[in-house]
């Protein structure tokens, strides 16, 4: 990040304290504190993409967030959010695609610690163990997760989520078998050879224009529990708790800023889909 734009935000988080301490007081007393949940990808000391974080970085947001928030699950997010309660700070911790060097530091620092989190894999490259086509189109070949180690994570209490078979923009498939493949196959798939509940589907890429109505419907039909998009915005107890939003911390000063309350944070558009009649199976 440059260095005037580090400056800004920090001018901006640090100004903007008063106000984030009178939001959050506020929110307690109608027990509708927002909730945050926040998603890395790839915590490294090579720093070779845009998405990598370092492992000493890494352990600087667990303990801030540690001692300023309660670590809760994907599943406790959706109790807050469907009873319409929340009053105590909490923040909830996911990652995507997978990557096999999160198991060098980072995954097992919150293993250790405690800490929930919710760990979205994507399939093809579990099974085949290819780079994901992103890294290669930089000339990346960072390796993905095995199963042997997805495994190990969740005898350990991680939730293993999936996160598509082959990393597809979900906002740009209209064919309906392969939507069924890519939310539902997945899922189904990655519960058979871990072994466990796959109870959670994130859109790849996850902005509003990744996702896809018929999506939700399906992984609605198929019994996820929820499903996570990345296009920012806070968890609002009362709203809606099969739809969880998350918020991308690639650095201190990013998480200090969109884990408490920031004023351009609360009013982020949701993505509305409605009921559709019938998917394809």
């Amino acid at each position: 990040m440059p260095s005037w734009k580090s400056l800004l935000l920090h001018l901006y988080y640090y100004g903007s304290v008063p106000y984030r301490w009178w939001k959050t007081v506020q929110a307690i007393a109608e027990h509708r504190l927002p909730i945050a949940v926040l998603f890395y990808h790839r915590v490294a000391d090579d720093a070779l993409t845009p998405w990598t974080l370092p492992n000493r970085e890494f352990a600087r947001h667990i303990r801030w967030l540690a001692d300023h928030f309660q670590m809760i699950s994907l599943e406790e997010v959706q109790r807050r959010i469907r009873t319409g309660d929340s009053t105590q700070p909490a923040v909830s911790i996911t990652f995507d695609d997978g990557y096999a060097e999160n198991c060098h530091q980072a995954i097992p620092l919150l293993i250790k610690e405690g800490i929930p989190c919710t760990y979205f894999a994507t399939l093809r490259n579990v099974l085949n163990g290819n780079p994901f086509e992103h890294d290669l189109a930089m000339g990346l070949r960072c390796p993905p997760n095995n199963l042997e180690q997805l495994r190990a994570m969740a005898d350990a209490g991680i939730e293993i989520g999936a996160h598509t078979y082959t990393h597809a923009d979900l906002g740009r498939v209209t064919d309906q078998r392969q939507l069924y493949r890519e939310v539902v196959t997945a899922g189904r798939e990655l519960e058979q050879l871990v072994g466990c509940p796959v109870r959670y589907f994130a859109f790849p890429l996850g902005r509003l224009a990744n996702l896809n109505a018929q999506a939700f419907q399906m992984a609605r039909d198929a019994g996820y529990q929820a499903v996570c998009s990345a296009y920012g915005g806070y968890n609002l107890p009362g709203g809606d708790s099969f739809h969880i939003r998350r918020v991308c911390v690639d650095d201190m000063i990013r998480l200090k800023n969109r884990s408490t309350i920031d004023p351009r944070k609360l009013n982020v558009p949701s993505f509305s889909w409605e009921p559709i009649p019938e998917c394809v199976g």
